[in-house]
């Protein structure tokens, strides 16, 4: 098979690699499509530390069924499916169910350097991790299952209710999945600050009111809301997002902190303690967040297909990553397409 691996920081090249066999309670996964995420590319340019070089990084994937390991049942081969990175080992599910990315023992696909990834061609999981798809809905959409799943445990976390006033500080990739996720939930009212103008376009798509970040403060945002935010969201998670989202939001609200753009805060005290708000931190995904998202694009919204900006072939992939390590204006997100298939659409 091949596979996109990272010779060095900053240089990916295509490789061959043996095919995997599945193992029992495994499942064989024929890599569609894998979309480039911020960790993937922080990884790339060696911003996190978190991926090495001969690494096969990758965790927002697409995926046909190829071929099933001994004792799996109820996998079709064949089924399109995507697959839950957050590997947690069978003698840590009873105690952690319900709140599996915080299990001691677990491993995530795409981090965990030993596993050959979502950047190569063929890939085998435990079956628990697999997740089917219906064969009708758009087969790219499941490779934003993923992000969505961030999205979707990120409102949980902030206790979010169909009522509410939300700020969501950056339009990113995360940004637009909780933006997604915010109307999965009913929110009427959203606004989202962004500093690039594409994104703020790609944004407004979605049914958000967007504030230029350059400009936006707390008055802003408290006009296009009308009134201040009971729950902002950071996908960001830098100083001056953190300061605005306490800011702009009422007396005893919430602000949810699921970007990790830098690893250490200085905040406003007095604005948590003083005026009761509530900061919580938002990681990754339960398994159960992890399926609703799926269940939800497996709907094949049409607002799904905004987040997809490019879809390049594996030969293409390295450029890719060095576009996006450059800044480029790319409003969405990248998927690689691992294989031949012809029904992944090449760019919007």
């Amino acid at each position: 098979m091949k596979a996109l691996q990272l010779a060095e920081i900053g240089r990916l090249e295509v490789v061959e690699l043996p095919d995997p066999d599945p193992g029992p309670g495994e499942v064989r996964l024929r890599i569609v499509a894998t979309g480039i995420c911020g960790s993937d590319l922080h990884g790339y340019t060696g911003e996190n530390g978190r991926r090495h070089p001969g690494q096969v990084m990758g965790h927002e994937s697409v995926a046909i069924v190829d071929a099933v390991g001994a004792g799996v049942d109820g996998v079709r081969v064949g089924q399109p499916a995507t697959f839950n990175p957050v590997v947690v080992p069978e003698s840590e599910l009873a105690d952690f169910a319900g709140r599996e990315q915080l299990a001691p023992g677990k491993q995530v696909i795409g981090v965990a350097r030993e596993i050959v990834a979502g950047f190569a061609q063929l890939l085998c999981v435990p079956a628990r991790n697999v997740v089917a798809l219906p064969d009708p809905m758009p087969i790219e959409f499941g490779a934003l299952v993923e992000p969505l799943a961030v999205a979707v445990h990120a409102v949980g976390r902030a206790g979010v209710t169909a009522g509410d006033r939300v700020l969501v500080v950056g339009g990113g990739p995360i940004g637009q999945s909780v933006v997604l996720a915010l109307r999965r939930a009913g929110v009427g009212r959203i606004v989202v600050t962004e500093l690039a103008a594409s994104r703020r376009e790609l944004v407004e798509r979605l049914g958000a009111t967007v504030l230029d970040a350059a400009t936006a403060d707390p008055a802003a945002v408290a006009v296009a809301l009308e009134g201040s935010a009971d729950v902002a969201i950071d996908a960001v998670g830098i100083e001056a997002t953190v300061r605005l989202g306490l800011e702009s939001t009422r007396l005893g609200g919430t602000v949810c902190l699921v970007g990790m753009g830098a690893p250490k805060l200085a905040l406003d005290a007095y604005a948590v303690s003083t005026g009761e708000r509530t900061l919580v931190g938002s990681f990754t995904y339960t398994a159960e967040d992890f399926t609703a998202a799926a269940a939800w694009i497996g709907q094949a919204p049409p607002e799904a297909a905004e987040l997809i900006t490019r879809v390049v072939p594996l030969a293409d992939g390295a450029a890719a990553f060095a576009e996006l390590a450059g800044h480029a204006d790319i409003p969405g997100k990248v998927l690689v397409r691992m294989g031949d298939q012809d029904h992944v659409e090449g760019q919007r």
